[in-house]
């Protein structure tokens, strides 16, 4: 069975009207990651969000770095559970990381 890893990071902040693309660096995962994709939970609500929080949802791989599509419309007071699954040779990781809506 697979585990989750969640970043070193954990829990970030991010205002209201921020725009943020945030990067993975999957050196201590696997190298040369490929296929990524990104998903997205609104803590708050328990419903899945990413077509919302990610509306270009395109990952992109270079190296050993994973850069998200621009993460926004976020609602102020929720948390969100960001996901990101990637394929590093034959093996399949997914991590994750939350992000906390501020003023």
């Amino acid at each position: 069975m697979a585990s989750i890893i969640e970043v070193a990071e954990g829990l970030l902040e991010q205002a209201v009207n921020e725009e943020i693309i945030y990067t993975i660096t999957t050196t201590n995962f696997g190298s040369s990651p490929s296929t990524s994709s990104a998903s997205a939970v609104d803590l708050t609500t328990g419903q899945t969000v990413t077509t919302t929080v990610f509306p270009t949802n395109t990952p992109s791989e270079a190296g050993d770095v994973i850069t998200l599509s621009a993460l926004k419309s976020l609602v102020k007071g929720h948390k969100y559970e960001i996901r990101v699954k990637f394929t590093s040779g034959s093996n399949i990781f997914e991590c994750l990381f939350y992000v906390e809506c501020v003023a």
